[in-house]
């Protein structure tokens, strides 16, 4: 009699940036994962390198910036743009412009950039602390959701690459992040759309090069009358060459072209002319295509997910598949989260891939133009001048400058923006009170909370509070106390409230919660909420006792005071309420969905309206009743 197969809460296949970050997540919150990748060994060179801003604000909401940064990564502050002369003796610089202009309100205003081996290598590290490895080499054999045990209805199969073992388990969720050729895509039937034909193809060069090309430790993008070139500065004296190699309009044009490691090396050295490069060594090199594809789906049964290259194929040069693997992985880690801790309804699980599909389609959308400029059409000095300023309203900005102005903010990640759905309130959303979206907030929802410094007020350190709940799936609300004196009532009412039997803070109370230790600073009453208070008052004058009640003073490490001035609000009173757009006497909830993006704001009124409001965005998608409602709103 055989044995049955063991089983796991997930299957992840694909040891890159998705598959390694959704690990991370699920691993940290205790779930057992079953993670191979069909490689003997890690990536040990080329493929991604580029950490976007607001990747970098991710991995520090993971504790693992720290680590990325002590691998010394090159840092791109500012991109310079070459253009020929005029008289056709070689390149001169034209223009320079921020990687992450001013406009953008960024931590971070700069792109790391370190070899994903590297940043892999964090990933793999930090598994291993919570009892995880990547088992290698092994592959996927087949799979199937037969629904035969309830609990774990995926089967899944795998072989050893080398030594041919099989093994067969039982999961409850699989996963494909194994890049754009997916055995799990195929098998599924799932197709890639292919937006428009392949026309150009560009090779791709790691190295440590000796030049007196100037810029050669910034980001470049270089067009001469010999070709494009783009050179991205990399950790430990290493550069990455972009060369464009063929085009559609060559005569013996095909998208299939391969061109030599010399024969590259020499279309560097025309390109970069009058200045001279020499390769100490070659680290690693590769030739692609340039094509934009994205799959039609990336679930067919909320079980099998998919994420990554495996579901959206772009260029590489601006710097978004590892980014975009990322956040899939954010996005799909904290929903499945949710729904396996018995806090949100199963159906929420179709908001992956609604609304990680539409970022990956925009996503396209921009490469295919940002691609088709860099290969074709080059800016004038006069464009890249104007691109680095704000256009005035009178002015009508030409096609490269609303390019530009597009690209930083998409390129930086805080372009993203997700449509209203359950967890982005609209007002169609099954939550209707007049209470929400206060008038004159600034906050859109589906959108990366603003950062913000405020004073921490049990030990006076200046913070930033948009990092100050860890990335652990708990929704994080913002309590915009405003001043002391004229909030106090609608504080204690808000208090009351929570504590009443069907509040949503209530019913997902925690069953521990009597032996909750004394340090416990993010979750003493709730393992899905964290409540942050932020007074519109100097630190002295805030004595947590006197103004909070017990419930919101039990959270005593996240009570802060807006008392800092901000630049981009220099006349505000109270700067974080102020970027808010919350007024800064009365201030309003802001609630914060665990991967940072706004999924509501509420008003800070008396009596029992503010949680009422509360418990219906909550009961939208809860899967237990809340509030007054015993019928839930489903997506």
């Amino acid at each position: 009699m055989s044995s049955s197969p063991d089983t796991y809460d997930i299957v992840i296949v694909g040891a890159g940036p998705v598959g390694l970050l959704l690990s991370v997540c699920l691993a940290r919150w205790g779930y057992k994962i079953k993670h191979i990748d069909n490689r003997a060994t890690p990536t040990a060179t080329g493929r991604a390198d580029g950490i976007q801003p607001r990747s970098l604000d991710l991995l520090q909401n993971m504790n693992l910036k720290r680590q990325i940064m002590a691998y010394e990564p090159a840092k791109v502050y500012e991109v310079a743009f070459w253009d020929p002369k005029n008289n056709g003796k070689g390149i001169h610089r034209t223009g320079s412009w921020p990687s992450c202009p001013k406009f953008l309100d960024a931590r971070h205003p700069f792109t790391t950039l370190l070899h994903q081996g590297l940043i892999e290598r964090v990933f793999i590290d930090d598994l291993r602390k919570h009892g995880t490895d990547v088992q290698r080499p092994w592959a996927i054999t087949a799979f199937r959701n037969d629904g035969m045990d309830k609990a774990y209805p995926v089967v899944v199969k795998f072989e050893h690459v080398d030594t041919k073992e099989k093994e067969t388990v039982r999961t409850k969720y699989l996963f494909s992040g194994e890049g754009a050729r997916s055995f799990v895509r195929e098998e599924l039937g799932v197709k890639i759309h292919h937006k428009d034909p392949i026309s150009h193809v560009w090779g791709v060069m790691d190295g440590v090069v000796r030049t007196n090309f100037p810029d050669i430790k910034m980001k470049c993008t270089i067009h001469s009358d010999h070709g494009s070139l783009m050179i991205i500065p990399r950790e430990n004296n290493m550069v990455r060459l972009y060369i464009q190699v063929a085009s559609s309009t060559d005569p013996d044009w095909s998208p299939r072209k391969q061109a030599r490691t010399e024969e590259v090396q020499a279309l560097a050295k025309k390109i970069l002319h009058p200045y001279y490069i020499e390769w100490d060594r070659v680290e690693w090199y590769s030739v692609y295509p340039i094509g934009q594809g994205i799959a039609d789906k990336y679930t067919l049964d909320h079980r099998v997910f998919m994420g990554g290259d495996c579901c959206h194929t772009h260029s590489p040069k601006a710097g978004q598949g590892m980014n975009t693997a990322f956040l899939d992985a954010q996005n799909l880690a904290w929903k499945i989260h949710h729904v396996e801790s018995g806090f949100a309804d199963r159906s929420i699980l179709s908001s992956y891939e609604s609304e990680r599909r539409l970022i990956a389609e925009k996503l396209l959308e921009f490469d295919s133009k940002y691609a088709a400029l860099f290969s074709q059409r080059q800016p004038s000095a006069g464009e890249v001048g104007a691109a680095s300023q704000e256009t005035g309203a009178e002015e009508k900005p030409n096609e490269f400058v609303e390019m530009f102005k597009s690209s930083c903010e998409f390129t930086s990640g805080y372009g993203v923006a997700y449509d209203p759905n359950v967890y982005n309130w609209s007002v169609s959303h099954p939550a209707q009170s007049p209470l929400f979206h206060p008038q004159g907030t600034t906050l859109r929802t589906g959108r990366i909370l603003p950062p913000a410094n405020v004073t921490r007020v049990v030990d006076a350190n200046v913070v930033h509070l948009e990092q100050e709940v860890p990335l652990n799936g708990s929704f994080r609300i913002f309590v915009f106390a405003g001043v002391p004196s004229t909030t106090c009532r609608a504080l204690i009412d808000f208090a009351a409230n929570l504590a009443k039997k069907k509040s949503f803070y209530k019913v997902f109370q925690r069953d521990d919660i009597a032996s909750v230790s004394f340090h416990e600073k993010h979750n003493p009453h709730s393992l899905f909420f964290t409540i942050c208070t932020i007074f519109a008052a100097p630190r002295p004058s805030i004595e947590i006792s006197d103004v909070l009640p017990r419930v919101l003073a039990r959270y005593s490490n996240h009570v802060y005071a807006d008392d800092l001035w901000d630049q981009r609000v220099p006349d505000a009173k109270a700067a974080a309420h102020a970027k808010m757009g919350l007024d800064q006497e009365r201030g309003g909830v802001v609630v914060v969905r665990p991967d940072g993006y706004v999924g509501c704001v509420v008003q800070l009124a008396e009596g029992n309206g503010t949680v009422d409001a509360l418990n219906d965005y909550f009961g939208a998608f809860a899967a237990r009743p809340v509030g007054k409602s015993e019928v839930q709103a489903r997506l």
